[in-house]
Formats: C-alpha cells, structure tokens, sequence
C-alpha cells in the first residue's frame, strides 16, 4: 500500500520526553513530504500552541487543531474545516465548571477567554501561547462561534471532574482529556478520526491510504479509522490492541521510524 497522508500527534509522539522535536525527526518528515506524502500534525492545542513546530519544519503543513475541531495551515493560516459547539451546550458546560470552582478556559475564533482570571489562567496562556482575556459576555462568544471549552486544574481534580460531569453532559458534547490537567469538551462531531476524514476528502484520499500515530486516547479515534494505526511503545496498553503496528518510543524517534519503515522504505 502506498500511504498518501500521515497523521501525527504531538505530545508523547512527534515530542520526546522533554518536549522536544528531534532533528531525526525533522529529517524524517521532511523526506517523507519531498517523497509526495501529506503530513499533518494532530494536537488538542490551537494553531499559536504550536508556532514552535511551524518553525522548526519550515514547511506549510495542515494541523488538526483543538483535537480535530479545526484544520489550518501552519504558515499561511487558511482554514480548510471548523466545528463550532453549540451555544446551549457551551452554557452548560460552563454552568458545570463555574459550579465545581474550577478554571474554565474557552476558545472563540483562535482567541483564548478565561474564567476566573487568576494564577491558573496564567499557566495555561504560557501553555498555549496565547495571551487571556477575561469572559464577560458568554453569549458573545457564543455568537462568534466557540471551538472548545476546557477545564484546567490538578491531575486529581480533573479524574474527579470526569466522572462528575459524565451524567450532566448532553450527548451533543464530546470531552476527553488531553494532557491530565486538562478536561475539554468540544461538539459530538469532533474527534481527531472525523478531522482526519474531512482532510482526506479534501485531498481526495481514502482512509485506506492514511496513516495515523499516536500515543493517548484522544488519539483512539484516529488510530482506528486510519488504514495504518500506529501506537507509540509509550502509549497505554488499551491504545496497543487497537493499532495494526507498535513503532519505538517518543524518546527512540519513534515517528521517525514509523515514516521511513512505511513511507520511505528504509531503515532509520
């Protein structure tokens, strides 16, 4: 099967341990894109959250951001999809964090909105590279289209908040967590497996011809859909028996040698 389109996450994936992108890694998406493959770099981050990456590749690459809630461009910035949430289903989730007291985080139009406005908000700005505004008009932000909510707050809280929230969220929502800190809620549509999808029709590809990596469960659906599921030897064992291949660990170059054994034909 020849693999035209390469679906990559980021954190515990493309990044080593420290959070790094391996020069062994650049080389291998490099050569696997000047070989006529798409790669797309797959993350829960908006499009500021991965400026680092952007520079690093030095090539216009589609990122599924939000965790499959929008498609951009790295560099030129054009939007090939977007799912906004619906605005009852942003009151409600809303409504749920307010009431467990935590930090509650919304993102409208690449813009980041938090609540209450203290030290957490902070934090999470540094992690997206965004500066906060304060929310004060819900219903504004509503009106321009929210991408995704989250809850930012301890790794202890946020296991607790999952079960808490589970009966109160319509089924129009999807939530899951992306790192343990954070809790984020988005519209049932969305999933990594769905941006996937939209982006292959865009290309004219078949799932067939995609190959998708990763290592958490917020990479599940994509790992299933994909042709090729690749699992990283540092993903949980309940994401390994799902894919077709386990490839070395984020800290072996794991993607690098996932792109060049099924892409490029080659050793690392």
């Amino acid at each position: 099967m020849k693999y035209k389109l390469v679906a990559v996450d980021v954190d515990g994936t493309l990044l080593d341990s420290n959070s790094n992108l391996t020069p062994e890694t650049i080389k291998a998406i490099q050569e696997t894109i000047a070989a006529g493959v798409i790669v797309t770099i797959c993350t829960g981050r908006p499009i500021q959250g991965v400026e680092p990456l952007i520079e690093q590749l030095g090539l216009d690459l589609p990122f599924i951001t939000y965790n499959g809630a929008m498609i951009v461009m790295g560099k030129s910035r054009k939007i090939l999809y977007a799912q906004t949430m619906r605005g009852e289903d942003v009151k409600t989730v809303y409504k749920l964090g307010t009431n467990l007291k935590t930090t509650v985080v919304i993102w409208a139009d690449n813009k980041l909105y938090v609540q209450p406005f203290g030290p957490e908000a902070t934090a999470y700005s540094d992690l997206s590279r965004t500066k906060p505004e304060p929310i004060t008009d819900l219903e504004a932000l509503i009106a321009q289209g929210v991408t995704k909510v989250l809850f930012y707050d301890t790794v202890e809280a946020i296991r607790h908040f999952e079960k808490q929230v589970a009966p109160a969220v319509p089924p129009t929502v999807n939530y899951c967590t992306s790192q343990p800190f954070l809790l984020e809620f988005f519209d049932q549509k969305v999933s990594k497996a769905n941006a996937l999808a939209q982006l292959s029709a865009y290309y004219g590809f078949s799932r067939e011809e995609i190959i998708a990596i990763g290592d958490g469960f917020n990479d599940l659906s994509m790992i299933k859909y994909a042709g090729l599921g690749i699992a990283m030897a540092n993903a949980d064992a309940a994401i390994k028996q799902h894919a077709d291949y386990v490839t070395l660990s984020n800290d072996e170059n794991g993607v690098a040698h996932a792109l060049y054994r099924f892409c490029l034909n080659k050793a690392l």
